[in-house]
């Protein structure tokens, strides 16, 4: 760790971005200041800022915004997530930038410092362990264990609640996978904040555990999945663990939110057969079950939980625009956050950070041109007092709206979707780009800012992105619906929605190309080969083009469950999985191409990549490539994004003679 004022005092009293004219360094860049929290008693303000593109963790004083301390880790090393544990110190996770990862990795090392720089030592982890003056008896031992705070207990100064994954019996150094978390019984430790020693609370009875604490940070409830996949509930007293499988929830997707009125009783997210999810009220003992709050359409997107009392009082939703179902309208918080929506119009609002005695709070509002201001909020002088904002450099009143839009698609379903329109133009024969998302399943699109499509539209194009069949977020039944259709419904839903802006006259039919990233770059060459005459040109990035190459590279072959879920997504027929390759259908094309692939990438591994280009090489069909060796499944480096943008603004216009 490593203290760099200097260079943070640049950040933080100078702009460190100047606007420029170009589009591709301007979108490009990553946060400057996220995840702002203010300290339990309201005496300091922290945030994550960049430095060398890395995290960097900042504390000030909450009253006169003087910086009095920064965390930098060196080498290949970042700040993670961070809590506070008391009013003077912050326990975060320490995180690591690998090639291969088009995220950081986390191998469960916490580190602990004061707001003032001070006591700082690793208190759990493979790299903690100090010596006892005077002693050879350790008192803080290293432990091989991936560690979560699962309560920071800012109501106790000298302890937290810490759920650990063990590393016993993986043979992944750290670095743990679906299988072995799903199936490994969690710890619970109660550890130290100062010296970081421990003693062990509770052994999970259920694997790929999440458990509950109450006000007084004593652990409640867990539950799992077994072997079967079948959801179970344990919750306890004083003593052991007590099976609740007379409870019979009949609820798939189980996972609690909050506790009740008492320790008794839970409320908790679940699925009833196919439909979206619901909030439920569940009474331990009885096994009384009370549906709470379910939208028809969609699934919930978040949980807010009152920090003073640590109960559920509201539920976000996103059919379209976010909306927030209350699920108790007496509590404080509820009809504070009810006065904030209206005293910040047309934003989105998240009380994210609040002080211990529930008088101060951090706010972040933001919506589909802002990608978020952060303000602290004085509950008793009804201030509301601006901080920071996610990208300062990024003018709101220039950025571009996102509209919500339904269609019917070829077989009567209504799909959803956005379509960002371009600032200042009427929504009217638009040059379009279609941008699938990822995923597919399990994965949806929002409403809200996207540096890329903000990016396009700045430029004067249109951006679709539609929430297809196969999606996540609007129920089981919608998920289902695109197994095994990757390369025909799936697609169709994609095309029937680019058509009907086509007939609604919002997007000129002769200049239209499709964009995407992993599963979007899959969607984006097989859209183009289902309908060659729609699309101009196609970009795929970190693409999957060979579906029977799945099964043999790239991680999600390496674990069981992932060569299951690959099964039941994709099934086995080799005839079926060619049919939906684009690799083996590349002589149907006739969009113009461009490749963009990360070396080091183990989701769709250069393999991939390398598939296609043999098809494409063997009948002369022309393509553009760009291929980071040092990136994964994504850009991560701020500098690289910006190549790719620079490359691909170029490509477009080119194609769509803007």
């Amino acid at each position: 760790m490593k203290n760099h004022y200097f260079f943070l005092l640049l950040l933080i009293f100078t702009s460190p971005f100047a606007l420029s004219n170009n589009s591709a360094e301007l979108f490009s860049k990553g946060s400057q200041y996220s995840n702002v929290k203010i300290s339990p008693t309201g005496d300091y303000l922290s945030a994550i800022t960049s430095f060398e593109g890395k995290n960097v963790l900042v504390v000030m004083a909450s009253d006169s915004k003087k910086l009095l301390n920064t965390v930098h880790f060196g080498e290949n090393a970042q700040v993670g997530d961070y809590q506070w544990v008391n009013n003077e110190r912050i326990v975060l996770a320490k995180e690591y930038l690998k090639g291969w990862q088009d995220h950081p990795i986390y191998y469960g090392e916490l580190f602990a410092i004061n707001a003032d720089g001070s006591k700082s030592m690793y208190l759990f982890g493979h790299n903690s362990g100090q010596m006892q003056t005077g002693s050879h008896i350790k008192k803080n031992t290293s432990i091989e264990a991936t560690a979560y705070i699962l309560d920071p207990m800012t109501h106790d100064n000298k302890y937290m609640l810490v759920n650990a994954v063990p590393w016993a019996g993986m043979s992944s150094g750290g670095f743990i996978s679906l299988d072995e978390f799903t199936e490994t019984k969690q710890v619970v430790y109660r550890v130290n904040v100062y010296t970081g020693s421990r003693k062990k609370l509770t052994l999970a009875p259920i694997g790929g555990s999440r458990f509950l604490t109450n006000l007084k940070g004593e652990v409640k409830f867990v539950s799992g999945e077994d072997k079967n996949n079948e959801t179970k509930l344990f919750y306890r007293n004083d003593g052991d663990w007590i099976d609740s499988s007379k409870l019979n929830i009949n609820l798939s997707e189980f996972s609690p939110v909050s506790f009740a009125e008492n320790d008794t009783s839970i409320y908790a997210v679940g699925r009833n057969g196919t439909e979206t999810m619901g909030v439920y009220k569940i009474n331990l003992e009885t096994g009384e079950l009370q549906k709470i709050i379910q939208d028809e359409k969609v699934d919930p997107s978040h949980f807010w939980k009152n920090n003073s009392t640590q109960k559920l009082y509201a539920v976000e939703f996103e059919n379209g625009y976010p909306t927030y179902a209350f699920v108790d309208q007496d509590d404080s918080h509820s009809k504070l956050l009810k006065q904030l929506i209206a005293s910040l119009p047309g934003h989105q609002v998240h009380i994210v950070s609040e002080t211990e005695d529930g008088k101060k709070f951090i706010i972040k509002a933001f919506n589909d041109r802002n990608p978020g201001d952060f303000y602290l909020f004085d509950a008793e002088k009804l201030k509301l007092e601006y901080l920071v904002s996610n990208k300062s450099w990024l003018d709101p009143d220039l950025m571009a709206e996102v509209k919500p839009i339904t269609f019917t698609n070829r077989n009567g379903q209504t799909i959803n979707g956005y379509l960002t329109v371009p600032n200042g133009k009427q929504t009217k024969d638009l040059p379009l780009v279609v941008n699938p998302h990822g995923g597919p399943h399990g994965v949806r699109d929002w409403w809200g800012f996207d540096p890329q499509n903000q990016m396009l539209a700045h430029e004067g194009m249109a951006v679709l992105q539609i929430n297809f069949r196969g999606s996540g977020g609007y129920g089981l039944a919608f998920e289902e619906a695109g197994y095994q259709q990757w390369g025909s419904n799936t697609q169709y839903d994609i095309i029937d929605g680019t058509k009907y802006l086509i007939e609604q006259g919002m997007a000129d039919k002769n200049r239209i190309c499709i964009v995407g990233g992993s599963f979007g770059g899959y969607s984006a060459l097989q859209s183009s080969i289902l309908a060659p005459d729609l699309f101009k040109c196609a970009i795929g990035f970190a693409g999957i083009y060979d579906l029977e190459l799945m099964f043999n590279e790239g991680d999600i072959a390496d674990s069981r469950s992932g060569t299951s879920f690959l099964k039941q997504v994709l099934g086995q027929n080799p005839s079926a999985l060619k049919a939906m390759s684009p690799s083996a259908n590349v002589d149907k094309l006739k969009a113009k191409l461009m490749l963009v692939h990360g070396g080091e990438d183990k989701r769709a591994p250069i393999e991939q990549l390398e598939s296609l280009e043999r098809s494409l090489k063997a009948i002369n069909y022309p393509y553009e490539k760009l291929v980071m060796d040092d990136e994964g499944h994504g850009f991560y480096n701020d500098s690289h994004r910006a190549k790719y943008y620079q490359k691909m603004l170029k490509f477009l216009k080119d194609n769509l003679d803007i």
